[in-house]
């Protein structure tokens, strides 16, 4: 390694050099996008609103860092990545996973809500047909 180069200083020469001024209109558009998108859903009633903090939240924070970049170079600084853009794509994996994480919850909850009431519908039908040849015998 060449001692002229200073980690540091690489470093801190990786932050400043991604901060153009299109990838945060892009990024100050899509948090708008996604406003707009989950005000929508709830509106039409495509969205509960119990999973609208969740997006809202996701949208807010999209927004202030496009629009605050010193506070994306705090927390790229924090989680000891070396440039924003790293940052931004690990806390939309860890996003992602908790998303997928719920709904794989949600999913395995509801499955076993559906097999209970299958279960239960096929106990009535037995139940029914039951009564059935009781009431009517051949």
């Amino acid at each position: 390694m060449n001692p002229d180069i200073d980690i540091e200083m690489l470093r801190a020469v990786f932050q400043q050099q991604s901060t153009t001024m299109t990838a945060r209109l892009i990024a100050l558009l899509a948090g708008g996008a996604l406003f707009a998108a989950v005000f929508e859903a709830v509106r039409r009633r495509k969205l509960r609103e119990e999973f609208t903090p969740v997006w809202v939240t996701a949208a807010a924070a999209i927004l202030l860092l496009s629009v605050s970049f010193d506070l994306l170079i705090w927390l790229t600084n924090l989680i000891g990545a070396w440039t924003p853009s790293s940052t931004v794509f690990f806390f939309g994996l860890v996003f992602l996973t908790a998303i997928s994480l719920s709904y794989a919850i949600r999913l395995s909850t509801l499955s076993n809500q559906v097999k209970v009431i299958g279960q239960e519908l096929s106990l009535l039908r037995a139940r029914l047909e039951a009564e059935h040849r009781d009431s009517f015998p051949e």
